[in-house]
């Protein structure tokens, strides 16, 4: 051991030290980890350190042992998991199998003894203690013992026991090798399904996650269970890998140990994800550096989730290998002619001869058309998928500009089924990346942010996936008008490449938008798309983003708005191609963020932009014709309702025009009602109620204005558990206020019950009718992930000189009752809120708050001034 301390003096001192000399293993402990840890600094060959760690713990329990057992016949200390591999990190558990002769032995005194002297010296322990039939019962039901049985190694102790454990846990005794196959494959089914089946997560666990180093343990302990072989290296021998597999492969593991080793040492315990706490900590260690189009976080990330898709192929292509030899070896093969390039075999597709690419290098695309056409079709089979990566660099430019092989892309993005899965199947081979250079510069690229949870080749495929759903009925509920104008589309491959190109030049620097249409347009022309296809589709990719901010950044009950978006358009059909790009790009970005109310913004937008173009551009309405219409189609409700002309009209002359032009004539008339119909001597008035599409939920106040008003609902809002998406504060020329507040359950929904109806009425009720004795104190706890990306407050003012009131920009980092702090700031400095509405862009808030001064008029320097040092200073503290 004297690779990390000095073995001969640790002895010397043991011999010299009392019965329990915990200081010195705990001195000794700490000597040799920190060795390791220098060691690693300096950048030493990361197996050796691995396999360090694992035999200066194996010096430290054989020494322990002595202490406690070393008389003990009958008695074995065995290393197990991966420490039983020989592999340990700097705080892994230390996974340990004692055997005992007996189940009562009386030894096992002394193996507390000895077990608790190890937590106390700082080892993480998780240990068994089993007689050789116990270890036979447990192994025998449960696939995970077996396992770790077949790792065991002997530390100390009587070696005939452990030689029994041997016999007992051979495959002729229990658990052949396809009982084993079969269960661990299954648990790389489920460990997989845990983590959606993507390697992509923004928080990757390098022990668990796909493509992570569980999956190189399953392949190995196949391997050992039909083998018996010790070393990844042996599967070379057998075939199953080439060299320059086995080689990737252990490229791959030792990428993941030194990132795995890193981040043991800077969380200081055994932790395995690669949290946002961590990664750009961890990408300084290792070099990286921001670049002017790429953080250096970035870059690192990158490198992870490429090295994962990697592992991930080989563990595949590695099974399907398994699964021949070891469940259908002994079964006919059973081989169904395709093509004169392409037979299925047992079900899956492979080439008819090894030159096949070479031969005929467009069957590189012809092979994902095939398993589009043949649905009963399991895959690919392993060792063509091998020959597709060996065959990439046929892909080149001659490949890319051979008729057949533009035909057949196109013919995959038009054929009715499967699309989608055949695009992953083709990025998941490399196919993708090497017909679309571009595209390769997207796989793995992550954005450091919250708001994009995916990489960006991840959320493309993933986008192309929500358009393609959009077609299939069994997905129409989940968006009935996308399902609806997806009929309408003259050519749906069309809105495929859309989504195809709309970030494929992100990472280059430049609007990503811009140069993705540049290469949408270029591909579309390679393909003999007409110029009329070719511009829609790169209109489409450079647009991609107009809807989206459009509709969660501007006024869309503004006529104003609505037509100049509709401009932006141009025509109906542009129109249904960007709305249906929006809601799948939406939807492919954050799941989380997807809801209600943003699919209400957006079907609002759409159906008012749609108006506009069916009606025509030089006839869009003026502010004055939506203000008449909207009061029109209100007071006929309300006539309807028997209402009387006089009560309407002398309450409708009370408001503003912003309040007409903000709320729907359905909207003016519901409060209209509820208005005329209240007591004014019980209020404030409060009512709750929920469209029929559920896109949010509704809370209605109507009340004497006083100040600090919208700060004291905010606050109680946030008490309650929503999440405020859009808030309209009218104040009426008679002193009373009307006030709207579109909410959200914590977990995106609308309110969804009588009883949660009533709670929010009755407690928002009691607190206004006391408004001194509200807690107006907003808990300062921002989420570990906010935290790691947190924003500087930044507030910017412009004037709207139309309406002659201040718009509000406020950027920040988003956090619980953040309206609530702003709706203080603005009652201390006499800031008066007539709207505001509120985006959420991962852990940046970008809300926008429409603003007069007591005088109605547009804040003044000095004002804004005021409130924007109050602001960052309440936020950024």
């Amino acid at each position: 051991m004297h690779e990390l301390f000095d073995e001969a003096a640790f002895q010397r001192e043991l011999a010299g030290s009392g019965p329990h000399p915990i200081g010195l293993f705990k001195d000794y402990l700490a000597q040799g980890s920190e060795n390791l840890r220098r060691r690693f600094e300096d950048e030493e060959e990361i197996s050796n350190l691995v396999a360090l760690r694992a035999r200066l713990v194996d010096f430290v329990l054989r020494q322990a042992w002595g202490l406690f057992l070393a008389d003990a016949p009958d008695t074995a200390l065995l290393a197990v998991g991966g420490y039983g591999r020989g592999e340990l990190l700097p705080h892994s558990d230390v996974d340990l199998q004692i055997l005992i002769h007996i189940d009562d032995s009386p030894h096992c005194p002394a193996i507390g003894e000895f077990l608790t002297f190890l937590w106390d010296i700082g080892l993480k322990v998780g240990q068994s203690v089993r007689t050789l039939q116990q270890c036979d019962e447990e192994a025998r039901k449960d696939v995970t013992v077996i396992t770790n049985l077949t790792e065991a190694r002997l530390l100390a102790g009587d070696e005939a026991l452990f030689r029994g454990l041997q016999r007992l846990a051979d495959p002729r005794n229990m658990w052949p090798p396809a009982a084993f196959f079969r269960a661990k494959r299954d648990e790389l089914v489920q460990r997989y399904q845990r983590y959606d089946n993507s390697i992509s997560a923004l928080e990757p666990n390098i022990k668990t996650s796909p493509g992570g180093l569980r999956d190189i343990q399953t392949v190995a302990w196949v391997a050992k269970r039909r083998f018996g072989g010790e070393t990844l290296h042996d599967l070379v021998a057998h075939e199953f890998l080439t060299e320059r597999e086995y080689l990737a492969l252990v490229e791959g593991q030792n990428l993941l140990w030194e990132n795995r080793f890193a981040l043991h040492l800077l969380a200081d315990r055994a932790e395995d994800r690669l949290l946002f706490d961590y990664q750009r900590t961890l990408a300084a260690h290792f070099g990286f550096t921001d670049a002017p189009h790429s953080l250096g976080v970035e870059q690192f990330m990158q490198r992870y989730y490429r090295t994962a898709l990697q592992i991930s192929r080989l563990t595949g292509r590695l099974l399907q290998l398994f699964e021949e030899d070891i469940l259908l070896a002994d079964q006919p093969a059973l081989v169904e002619h395709l093509n004169r390039r392409f037979n299925s075999r047992n079900g899956y597709l492979e080439v008819v001869h090894d030159a096949v690419f070479q031969r005929h290098p467009f069957a590189l695309l012809e092979l994902f058309h095939l398993l589009q056409q043949h649905p009963e079709l399991k895959g690919v089979r392993a060792t063509t998928e091998r020959l597709i990566r060996q065959s990439l660099t046929l892909i080149d430019e001659r490949f890319r500009n051979d008729l057949r092989t533009r035909s057949l892309f196109m013919e995959i993005l038009r054929h009715p089924d499967h699309v989608s899965r055949e695009l992953r199947r083709m990025n998941r081979y490399g196919v993708l990346s090497a017909y679309l250079p571009a595209f390769g510069n997207i796989v793995g690229r992550m954005q450091y942010d919250l708001f994009h949870v995916y990489t960006v080749d991840e959320h493309t495929l993933l986008v192309v996936r929500n358009l393609i759903r959009f077609a299939d009925p069994r997905y129409a509920e989940e968006c009935s008008l996308c399902h609806a104008v997806m009929k309408t589309l003259p050519k749906r491959e069309l809105l495929y490449l859309g989504g195809l190109f709309h970030d494929i030049a992100k990472g280059r620097g430049g609007d990503h938008s811009k140069l993705g249409a540049g290469d949408a347009r270029t591909f579309c022309k390679r393909h003999h798309l007409s110029d009329y296809d070719a511009n829609l589709v790169a209109w489409l990719v450079e647009k991609h983003l107009v809807m989206s901010m459009t509709a969660q950044g501007k006024d869309i009950n503004d006529p104003e708005v609505v037509t100049a978006f509709a401009r932006e358009a141009g025509d109906l059909t542009r129109l249904n191609y960007l709305y249906l790009l929006t809601v799948a790009d939406i939807k492919g970005t954050n799941p989380e963020k997807w809801n209600s109310w943003k699919a209400a913004l957006l079907r609002t937008l759409y159906s008012a932009a749609k108006t506009t173009l069916l009606r025509g551009l030089q006839s869009a309405p003026n502010q004055d014709e939506v203000l008449q219409e909207k009061q029109y189609r209100a007071f006929s409700i309300l006539q309807e309702k028997g209402y009387e002309h006089d009560r309407v009209v002398a309450l409708w002359f009370q408001l503003s025009i912003e309040y007409f032009l903000n709320h729907s004539a359905l909207e003016i008339a519901w409060q209209t009602r509820q208005i005329l119909n209240a007591d004014r001597d019980r209020l404030p008035l409060i009512k709750v109620r929920t469209p029929p599409d559920r896109s949010g939920t509704e809370i209605f106040l109507f009340t004497r204005d006083y100040d600090n008003l919208f700060a004291i609902t905010t606050a109680l809002l946030n008490q309650l558990g929503l999440n405020i998406v859009q808030a309209r504060v009218e104040t009426a020329d008679d002193g009373y206020t009307i006030d709207s507040y579109q909410v959200l359950e914590g977990d995106g929904t609308a309110v969804a019950s009588v009883q949660r109806n009533a709670e929010i009425i009755d407690y928002l009720s009691r607190s206004l009718a006391r408004p001194a004795q509200v807690d107006l104190s907003v808990p300062l706890y921002i989420s570990r992930k906010i935290k790691a990306f947190s924003v500087k407050t930044r507030l910017e003012a412009q004037i709207d000189r139309k309406l002659h009131r201040t718009i509000l920009e406020l950027t920040t980092t988003d956090r619980p009752g953040l309206l609530a702090i702003v709706g203080q700031a603005f009652a201390e400095t006499g800031v008066r809120l007539y709207q505001a509405r509120i985006a959420t862009i991962g852990a940046t808030a970008q809300d926008s708050f429409f603003v007069t001064d007591l005088e109605n008029g547009p804040l003044s320097d000095a004002t804004l001034e005021r409130l924007s040092h109050l602001l960052c200073q309440r936020l950024d503290a």
